[in-house]
């Protein structure tokens, strides 16, 4: 049918949406970079959290046990000292976090930011609309990722804890940091298994989502031709430009015709004007040609204002197939060009220089 959207969209049409904000993003591919980014600093900062972990601890404790009034100086140092410990503790896996989402967000955006994806649309709060979504084809493929990842994640945790259910009794004979160790070692086994996995899902997320926004900026047959009209111009109007340029670059032309040295003409089909000034060329240039009626026209111009006309049938035709408007002989037509001037000139008793 006619205006079914079968057409792939146009560049246009994808810039136009760009700037819109409305791209394709996978936020699977944000959330496992994320996840993966924050952990993996997690684990490489673990023994130096740990150990700021147990200063303040025994900092702040015996500062418990051995104060009795506080004063407002004593708690902005003490505040102070609880920023200092958040800083060496949380703040970098914080920063990682941040960075991950945003720097996995911009390489899919290409580093877009647009205003106008955050504007206000009344269709956003639009009862009929928000159920159509909820009901979508989007929304049915996005609860089975959810329940893909759930699946996933369980099944994950199933195979490390069925690896360590029998070691983990002996966690109870262990220093606290040693079991704090062991269940730090076994969280990170699920982390990884898992991340592995959604890496996969991830990457056939990115591709849906490719595939769904290339679907839904497929356009019409219709639209296409209408995007053609306003990019390139109604082809009616443009067919009318073209012809009124025509026309007065012939008007131009003729009435060049009369500056002319000479016109070459074959009798019925073709009529090529020449001039040669050497001040300001090297080389003799054609100012006008025409073929049948233009060269007629090109012809009476030229007797009616003196110009010499003369017939060389080779050569009207070989200049006329050869040398654009306005522009220089080549090189293999000056002995004949030269001939054909030499005895205009005679005739005008000039001389040829």
């Amino acid at each position: 049918m006619a205006g079914e959207k079968t057409e792939k969209a146009t560049p246009k049409r994808k810039q136009d949406e760009r700037k819109k904000g409305n791209i394709f993003l996978s936020q699977e591919v944000v959330t496992i970079f994320t996840l993966l980014g924050t952990f993996y600093c997690l684990k490489i900062m673990m023994p130096s959290i740990m150990i700021t972990l147990q200063e303040s601890i025994r900092y702040f404790s015996g500062i418990a046990s051995t104060t009795t009034e506080l004063t407002y100086s004593e708690l902005g140092n003490y505040f102070r000292n609880l920023l200092i410990v958040f800083m060496k503790t949380a703040m970098i896996p914080l920063l990682v976090c941040g960075l991950a989402a945003v720097v996995s967000t911009m390489f899919q955006t290409k580093m877009l930011f647009s205003s106008k994806a955050y504007s206000f649309k009344a269709e956003r709060i639009d009862p009929l609309k928000g159920l159509k979504k909820i009901f979508s084809m989007r929304s049915f493929v996005e609860l089975l990722k959810s329940l893909l990842k759930i699946c996933i994640i369980l099944y994950v945790i199933y195979l490390v804890i069925k690896r360590e259910i029998f070691l983990m009794p002996q966690m109870m004979n262990m220093s606290f940091g040693q079991s704090l160790s062991r269940t730090g070692s076994i969280i990170m086994s699920i982390i990884t298994k898992a991340g592995i996995t959604f890496i996969f899902v991830a990457g056939a997320d990115y591709l849906y989502q490719w595939w769904q926004y290339e679907k839904n900026l497929r356009m019409t047959k219709q639209e296409i031709k209408d995007e053609y009209k306003q990019t390139e111009g109604d082809p009616k109007i443009k067919s009318r430009i073209r012809s009124i340029q025509q026309q007065r670059a012939k008007h131009r032309m003729m009435q060049s015709v009369p500056t002319a040295d000479v016109v070459i003409r074959n009798p019925t089909h073709f009529a090529v004007a020449i001039k040669y000034d050497q001040d300001k060329s090297s080389a003799p240039r054609v100012i006008a040609k025409g073929a049948d009626s233009l060269a007629f026209r090109i012809i009476s111009v030229a007797e009616k204002n003196d110009v010499y006309v003369m017939e060389n049938k080779a050569l009207a035709r070989a200049l006329y197939e050869s040398v654009e408007l306005d522009r220089e002989i080549p090189e293999r037509f000056y002995r004949a060009v030269a001939e054909v001037l030499a005895f205009v000139y005679s005739l005008k008793k000039k001389e040829l220089k």
